[in-house]
């Protein structure tokens, strides 16, 4: 698994704890991080697809992660 575009991130300047908050006022400033990256998208869709459950990835806290994957879910199964 290539993963090399992760050093191209804005969050590779950040301690790593940044992207794992406690509350809600941690997870914004990750989202802040994350806003402009060049590789957000990349980053949001290998969480996606590793079923990443913790932290804040491609700008997307894992709320929102859930909730993109059963918008997926219930697309995928629509279209069938």
């Amino acid at each position: 698994m290539d993963t090399k575009w992760m050093a191209r991130g804005n969050c590779s300047t950040h301690p790593p704890t940044t992207f794992f908050p406690s509350d809600g006022v941690g997870v914004e400033v990750a989202r802040r991080i994350c806003d402009g990256c060049p590789v957000e998208e990349r980053c949001l869709e290998y969480a996606l697809r590793n079923r990443i459950d913790h932290g804040v990835w491609g700008g997307c806290s894992e709320r929102q992660r859930r909730r993109i994957l059963k918008s997926r879910r219930e697309t995928a199964a629509a279209v069938v």
